[in-house]
């Protein structure tokens, strides 16, 4: 397996990443615990994973698979060997924090915690940002025109920043 360093940082990623969307809807606990004993056992130490999954999203569904990795942590005692990644989900989705922006202090905070939760770790490797919270064209959404003076989100900028969080 070939490894790179995950941005300026010291860890080391496998360049395969193991997608893991599909556990708790599409496929079982069990059979997401034998592809991650699989992909571990082949080399591959990094994982995707956001709060929204499983796929395809629905409210029965939500954090599925943070919990089936979470539940293969607990029993595997193997946390420390994956580089683990996930993500907050973006405005739109009416049982997640009422479908409102989402990249505030209050929601950021909120979903990290329940994340860590769910993953039944107290780390997380890597967290993203899912997808824009801008007024775009996503999800079917179209007809979006660009204003600049538009205020109505958080900037970037700020979210990536550590003081956003003091």
């Amino acid at each position: 397996m070939n490894y790179k360093k995950l941005g300026n940082t010291e860890l080391k990623v496998s360049t395969i990443c193991l997608g893991t969307m599909t556990w708790g809807e599409q496929n079982s606990e069990k059979e997401g615990f034998e592809q991650m004993d699989f992909a571990l056992s082949q080399g591959v130490n990094f994982w995707d994973t956001a709060e929204l999954y499983s796929i395809p999203p629905k409210k029965n569904t939500y954090g599925k698979t943070e919990e089936v990795i979470g539940n293969w942590f607990e029993k595997s005692k193997k946390r420390s060997e994956v580089i683990l990644a996930t993500k907050i989900a973006g405005p739109g989705l009416s049982w997640i924090r009422n479908g409102e922006y989402q990249y505030n202090k209050k929601s950021i905070l909120e979903a990290v915690d329940n994340s860590l939760k769910r993953l039944k770790t107290d780390y997380i490797d890597l967290y993203q940002l899912h997808w824009p919270e801008r007024k775009t064209n996503y999800f079917g959404r179209l007809g979006y025109v660009h204003k600049e003076q538009d205020e109505d989100w958080n900037k970037f900028e700020d979210i990536l920043t550590y003081r956003y969080f003091q």
